[in-house]
């Protein structure tokens, strides 16, 4: 079986999406917190397991031996690496073939803080033996749909991010990735730097929000304690403020804007671009 945690989340049934397109729906199984919100997966003939990442005692009935298991990433950060272990450390016990995981782009190097509870989960599923595929995804373009949004709104995107570039590709590009990874023949242990094919900056970003909405929109660069503060003013607990106005000043540093190629190779088509994306929010709005 091709198990992917995580199954009822954005990415989860991206991926779900995906893999009942290439492989026969009995061969899939949606390892969820809540069952019930999967219902319309089990019609689809999708097996569910329930596997709540903080409830261990779930975990060792999510996994059966010789399953290839996608693990998502949690998004509770802080708590998501003991979240993580748990989930390895249940796979390890039922003796699956494979996992893979949705890292970070570079998650060894990366200065993003964010990448901490990546690079611990990585080095728990390396000590576990499992053979693995690290994904390492850069930001989906949806990260930014809200500032795009606020924009279209107000007429400017907040950043303290200068010129500095994003590699973004949209969440399918990714979902796509996990896809070809799971149904393909992976031998031995494997790492995919996955990002877009063009880095773009935050001006730009305004720019193509400008052109796809009839508005003007422009760029707001802020000093890293002003944006931090516009942060805690919209209603961002202090930490979540500090980590996200943190990400802006690794963009200066061009941590985000490595494009590798890997992510467009993988899934045999250019990844898709900023002004569709842009699009595509803005008409799901």
């Amino acid at each position: 079986m091709i198990v992917v945690t995580g199954a009822t989340g954005q990415l989860g049934r991206l991926v779900v999406d995906g893999l009942l397109e290439s492989v026969p729906a009995d061969r899939v199984a949606a390892a969820v917190r809540n069952p019930g919100k999967a219902a319309d997966l089990a019609a689809r003939g999708v097996e569910i397991r329930e596997a709540d990442y903080e409830r261990p005692e779930t975990l060792q009935r999510a996994f059966a031996p010789g399953d290839t298991v996608l693990l998502i990433s949690g998004d509770a950060v802080g708590r998501r690496l003991g979240q993580h272990r748990a989930v390895v450390d249940a796979a390890k016990a039922a003796g699956v073939a494979r996992i893979a995981y949705t890292s970070v782009l570079y998650a060894d190097t990366t200065p993003l803080a964010l990448a901490v509870d990546h690079r611990g989960t990585e080095e728990h599923i390396r000590a576990s033996g499992i053979p693995f595929t690290f994904l390492r995804n850069g930001f989906y373009t949806e990260v930014y749909a809200a500032s795009i949004l606020q924009g279209v709104e107000h007429g400017a995107i907040l950043g303290s991010a200068g010129d500095g570039r994003i590699a973004s590709a949209s969440r399918a590009d990714f979902a796509a990735a996990a896809v070809a990874v799971l149904t393909g023949e992976e031998n031995g242990d494997k790492i995919y730097e996955l990002s877009g094919d063009t880095a773009w900056s935050l001006p730009e970003l305004a720019a193509e929000v400008s052109a796809a909405s009839g508005r003007t929109v422009v760029y707001r660069d802020l000093p890293h304690a002003d944006y931090r503060q516009v942060l805690i003013d919209t209603g961002l607990p202090e930490p979540a403020a500090t980590m996200y106005a943190d990400i802006d000043l690794d963009v200066v540093r061009g941590a985000l804007s490595p494009t590798p190629g890997e992510l467009s190779a993988l899934i045999g088509r250019p990844t898709t671009p900023l002004r569709e994306s842009v699009a595509a929010i803005l008409k799901e709005a």
